[in-house]
């Protein structure tokens, strides 16, 4: 099936877009296994989605958009995966679950908002910057593809962070 070629920017919006409606379906949903299966959805859209970014996107802004925003990115990814390798492993009767998940959406929603500003997000300062928004969207679109058919069958992968080290931490236990 073909896929209509999008522009990078257009690609990663109707990205957002998807998975803000996975996050609203999740919020009106009832019963584990749809629980499940919107949480395994939002893991793999979102892991594809800052792979795609940060494999292809974030490099190509580097040196053309201000350091500082391409950094915030990179450690808001990193908070996310962090909630994704939680989600990833767990089930929806588990302690904290829903708030993991509740705690994730908000994260994205600041993150998407930060990218789509429309004068200082990084969206418009890297097409104010001359990047080849074509170029881009086909090569992410590529790597895209290439990723969902890969998770398909392999599952998703471990998350890699740019900005965490992943300090060892005490679960404490608590009781209700």
């Amino acid at each position: 099936m073909a896929t209509s070629h999008l522009d990078a920017i257009a690609l990663l919006k109707a990205d957002h877009r998807a998975v803000e409606a996975l996050f609203e379906d999740f919020e009106k949903a009832r019963g584990a296994s749809r629980k499940a299966a919107l949480v395994h959805q939002i893991c793999v859209d979102l892991t594809v989605h800052t792979m795609i970014e940060e494999e292809i996107f974030y490099p190509a802004c580097r040196g053309k958009i201000g350091d500082g925003t391409l950094d915030e990115a990179y450690v808001e990814h990193d908070g996310a995966k962090m909630l994704i390798a939680e989600l990833a492993d767990a089930a929806p009767d588990e302690a904290f679950y829903d708030a993991k998940v509740k705690v994730l959406s908000e994260e994205i929603k600041h993150h998407v908002h930060e990218e789509e500003m429309r004068s200082e997000g990084m969206f418009a300062q890297a097409r104010d910057a001359g990047l080849d928004m074509d170029d881009l969207g086909e090569r992410m679109q590529a790597r895209k593809q290439q990723l969902k058919t890969q998770f398909e069958t392999t599952g998703l992968p471990i998350q890699q962070t740019h900005s965490m080290k992943g300090a060892t931490l005490e679960h404490i236990g608590l009781r209700h």
